[in-house]
């Protein structure tokens, strides 16, 4: 009877046991599908970026809503199975292809394009007219304080000189010249610098022609070819910079009757020291002129020394020429020169003294420019001038020569010049006016 009993308990429950789970197995699709959805609520609620709640959307509270059952372990685990369905894949940090990207903060600043970033080593463009046009052979100091950024790897220049005259030694016949018809091509390194010049309207085509080699520094340099021989600073100074149309009646008489100093095949050697006044010594040795018989004499000797101890305002030297030096050593001077620059004003004198084949002689030059700008292009350069010349020993004789006039500049492109000059050269029996008028350009 006991024994039945619990036969018959058993029974009744698996009957139970059966009859239960048939709904339960029946409605765990449908379970899983609403727990899916909740999840997918709950995600979309969520912020994708910091993991918060999205404003105005609460997450609904995690465990099963309200009236339910509890899940039995098999619901449970056909739950989470409808979940990893029903959630988006997640995207992992190396995965590519069609799957979507996070949306990036709406705070986070735009990456600057590399054209607009900037770039602190990118050079400065220099100014108009900031590289100097004069050539070396004309002014060996042109590039000497230019900003290597700024000097042109090859430059072409070139000048035309044209002039009308008006002599009273030839009563007053008027004459029409090209003085200089200057070209070159010049070229700048860090370490070597090279320039060739002519001149189409002289008999001696060939003007500069010559190697500078430098140090890192520019404190040491090395001259090779044709250039001008350290003597003389009227003659050193580029005929662009000289306010008058001529280098005047003293240079001409040294330089071209007597062959002392100007253009020369040679080698110099050359040390400058900013730092100490900004010294400057030259020195070298050239190639001899010829004789009356057109044979060619000995080598030359030249050297100059400059300093300038106001910077750019106050420049002194002191320069010598020897003629034949290993030889006879008939022709020899000595120069002591100073220029004053105070803004506009201008004024440059030397004292030259020496021995010429006829004996000894003396000379001095004086010479005063004013700029004064009109425009920001255009501006008026008057100017004066005096020089003499006293030849002493076998054959004496004088000479002198006063110069006015006025010159009209357009940048450092164009200038007008209109210049009266009272002269006595030597080998004039009575002084002379000369009238001229000299349009000039370069490039």
């Amino acid at each position: 009877m006991g024994g039945w009993r619990l036969d018959d308990l058993g029974r009744r429950g698996l009957l139970v046991a059966v009859l239960l789970s048939g709904p339960a197995l029946a409605g765990a699709p449908a379970s899983a599908s609403n727990a899916g959805l909740e999840a997918a609520e709950q995600v979309a609620a969520e912020d994708p970026l910091s993991g918060g709640v999205v404003d105005g959307v609460e997450a609904p509270e995690s465990g099963p809503p309200e009236g339910s059952e509890p899940l039995e372990p098999s619901q449970s685990s056909l739950t989470e199975g409808a979940l990893a369905q029903a959630l988006p894949p997640r995207i992992q940090p190396g995965d590519t292809g069609d799957a979507v990207s996070p949306v990036p903060p709406t705070n986070a600043q735009p990456t600057p394009e590399p054209a607009q970033q900037a770039d602190p080593k990118k050079k400065k463009k220099s100014k108009p007219g900031a590289q100097q046009e004069d050539s070396l052979g004309e002014d060996s100091t042109a590039l000497d304080d230019t900003p290597q950024e700024e000097v042109q790897t090859v430059r072409v220049f070139g000048r035309v000189y044209a002039r009308a005259s008006a002599d009273e030694r030839a009563k007053y016949q008027r004459a029409l010249s090209i003085p200089s018809a200057r070209v070159g091509v010049g070229t700048s390194l860090s370490n070597l610098e090279a320039e060739v010049s002519a001149d189409l309207a002289d008999s001696s085509i060939l003007k500069d022609a010559f190697v500078r080699l430098a140090d890192d520094s520019k404190r040491f340099r090395l001259y090779g070819g044709q250039f001008k021989a350290p003597f003389l600073q009227r003659r050193l100074e580029g005929s662009w910079s000289l306010p008058i149309q001529g280098r005047g009646l003293v240079e001409d008489y040294l330089g071209d009757v007597h062959e002392l100093g100007g253009r020369r095949m040679g080698l110099m050697g050359e040390v400058r020291l900013k730092s100490l006044w900004d010294v400057r010594v030259s020195a070298g040795v050239f190639q001899g002129s010829k004789d009356d018989l057109g044979v060619r004499t000995k080598e030359d000797l030249a050297g100059r020394v400059s300093v300038r101890p106001f910077k750019k305002m106050l420049t002194l030297g002191v320069s010598t020429y020897v003629a034949e030096a290993l030889d006879r050593a008939r022709r020899h001077a000595v120069a002591a020169d100073a220029e004053l620059k105070l803004g506009g004003l201008n004024v440059t004198g030397e004292v030259v003294t020496g021995r010429l084949p006829m004996g000894p002689f003396t000379a001095q030059l004086l010479l005063a420019s004013w700029t004064v700008p009109v425009t920001t292009e255009w501006a008026l350069q008057p100017v004066v001038g005096a020089e003499g010349l006293q030849l002493r020993g076998d054959v004496e004789g004088r000479g002198h020569s006063l110069v006015g006039g006025l010159n009209l500049l357009l940048g450092s492109r164009f200038r007008g010049q209109f210049q009266v000059e009272r002269a006595l050269r030597p080998g004039d029996e009575a002084p002379g006016l000369e009238y001229s008028l000299q349009l000039a350009t370069r490039f």
